[in-house]
């Protein structure tokens, strides 16, 4: 008997029987048996909401097929070897790194690989201490509020810097011990810049070997960049003018080709919306003009790009 497996678009697997009856004769006999699968569902929808990030989308959903068949073999009795889940995620700031980890924090709790699920978001400051013995404390008392869940570490990188009197590496050394003795208990991301990322797992030689899936957060491109704005733009209920769109893409496009080390990606498409949500206001009370359809759109003229504003921005990010 052989079973074929395919996705669906409503998230099922169809598993298709088909028996050999003699030598002579196929004779296929149709057993529509379908499986559901919430977790997977409930991912696809969080999946189809984020913008681009093919890749990343790929792995986690590839990620979702590992923890279901690794269910299924514990089930069957065969053999599994524990895996571990700690992840690094490499990219620039507003790719979506925060996002994916607490995606991933719900399907760990879906998939019951972690009992909460829970996701601890931390950064340099919240590890590192102002005088001896105290970064180490401060170190475990944040993974044990992450037992049970994820602890996610953003530019984790800044640890491994301030010289040889900085405490950034006691955090990293006990990171590393806290792996070892929990490491069944919780899941470590740290994320940051791509190649001070790559610079941070040098510091610590038990590091690389901690981390066996790695997902890469490129940047936007100018029409993905326009996508997030119309997004943001929906939510708060606004529309923009065609003229407006079409002003916004070519600004947005031409960032995006500049391949800035640390573009804010995202993060810059929601400060250029709130600039221009902030000129509208400024030009409605100017026109004293308060209907509905006024104080829903969102002009060219309100996209206002001066090089203050532009500066900021850099700074920012």
């Amino acid at each position: 008997m052989r079973e074929a497996y395919t996705f669906t678009k409503n998230s099922q697997i169809n598993v298709v029987f088909s028996q050999k009856k003699d030598k002579q004769e196929d004779m296929p006999f149709s057993l529509d048996e379908r499986v559901t699968h919430e977790p997977l569902e409930k991912l696809e929808a969080q999946l189809g909401r984020l913008v681009g990030m093919d890749q990343v989308k790929h792995m986690v959903r590839e990620l979702y097929a590992w923890l279901y068949i690794y269910r299924k073999r514990e089930e069957a009795q065969l053999k599994v070897k524990r895996q571990s889940f700690h992840m690094l995620f490499k990219g620039n700031p507003g790719t979506g790194k925060t996002t994916v980890a607490r995606l991933l924090s719900d399907l760990f709790r879906d998939m019951e690989i972690l009992p909460k699920g829970h996701l601890v978001e931390a950064e340099r400051a919240d590890l590192v201490g102002e005088y001896i013995g105290q970064t180490a404390q401060k170190t475990r008392d944040l993974v044990k509020r992450s037992l049970g869940g994820v602890l996610f570490i953003d530019e984790a990188y800044s640890l491994s810097r301030g010289g040889e009197k900085d405490f950034g590496k006691e955090a990293i050394d006990t990171l590393v011990k806290q792996m070892e003795d929990h490491k069944d208990d919780f899941i470590l991301i740290l994320a940051g810049y791509s190649e001070e990322m790559d610079e941070f797992l040098r510091m610590n030689p038990g590091l690389p070997s901690r981390f066996p899936m790695i997902f890469s957060f490129p940047d936007y491109t100018g029409v993905e960049l326009l996508d997030i704005a119309k997004q943001m733009i929906n939510e708060r209920e606004y529309r923009m003018t065609a003229e407006a769109q079409k002003k916004l893409f070519r600004h947005l496009k031409l960032k995006s080709e500049k391949c800035e080390s640390h573009f804010s990606n995202g993060r810059y498409v929601r400060n250029v919306i709130e600039r221009m949500i902030r000129q509208q206001a400024v030009r409605l009370v100017r026109e004293n003009s308060f209907d509905r359809d006024a104080l829903m759109t969102l002009r060219a003229c309100d996209l206002v790009l001066d090089e203050h504003f532009l500066m900021e921005q850099e700074n920012e990010a």
